[in-house]
């Protein structure tokens, strides 16, 4: 027996290790993210959308304005939605993070601009200068310039952005967004299921698009 027991004992080592391994492998598997349809069907008053409301693919992205990703892939989605036309509609939802110091002033002059129609006038511009005023010193001066480009009231635009309204639209996305299982940005979505992309590439994503149009029938 003396001489087995070595043996039992590595083996048994063997296959602790191999399950932990195992275990550890399935833990650290990404989730498959959905969007509820509760929440889809409910949250389109809340939505920043663009596009034909009764497009067939709905592409989601949550988004962070000072992310890197995130800011090389603004043209590519729009690009996408120019290619697509009336066949998809885009939606954006905030969820800065917090090792960006400026992302949750840039949500909230998103929708500052959103309350005089500006939202993705705005949107796309803090993308576009997102190399310049995410090294700035006074962020708020700078967004307030911004408005003043986009032709809003820079008076009630400052107003809007230290106020309650875009605050508790902000932190509401946040929560929603972690609700699903949101941890990072860019995180997109097509017709309620996510889509894994990599900086720049957007292969994956207009595989998906393509995979959720309607099939066309062909009668000949």
């Amino acid at each position: 027996m003396k001489r087995f027991l070595p043996f039992i004992i590595v083996s048994v080592v063997a296959l602790g290790a191999v399950i932990g391994a195992t275990m550890l492998y399935r833990a650290k598997r990404p989730v498959a993210l959905t969007i509820p349809e509760s929440r889809a069907a409910t949250d389109n008053s809340a939505m920043r959308m663009r596009g034909n409301p009764k497009a067939p693919v709905t592409l989601e992205e949550y988004g962070d304005y000072e992310c890197p990703p995130c800011g090389k892939l603004a043209e590519p989605l729009k690009e996408l939605e120019h290619q697509y036309g009336d066949k998809l509609r885009v939606v954006f939802h905030h969820y800065p993070l917090v090792v960006h110091a400026h992302s949750k002033d840039a949500a909230y002059a998103a929708e500052a601009a959103a309350l005089q129609g500006k939202f993705w006038e705005m949107h796309d511009l803090l993308y576009r200068e997102q190399a310049v005023w995410t090294k700035a010193t006074d962020v708020p001066t700078l967004f307030a310039g911004y408005a003043g480009l986009l032709g809003l009231n820079v008076e009630r635009f400052k107003k809007d952005v230290a106020g309650d309204e875009v605050k508790t639209r902000v932190a509401s996305e946040q929560r929603d967004a972690s609700k699903i299982g949101v941890t990072g940005t860019p995180t997109l979505f097509v017709n309620n299921h996510a889509v894994a992309i990599t900086t720049g590439d957007t292969a994956n994503l207009r595989a998906a698009i393509d995979a959720a149009l309607p099939v066309k029938i062909d009668n000949h």
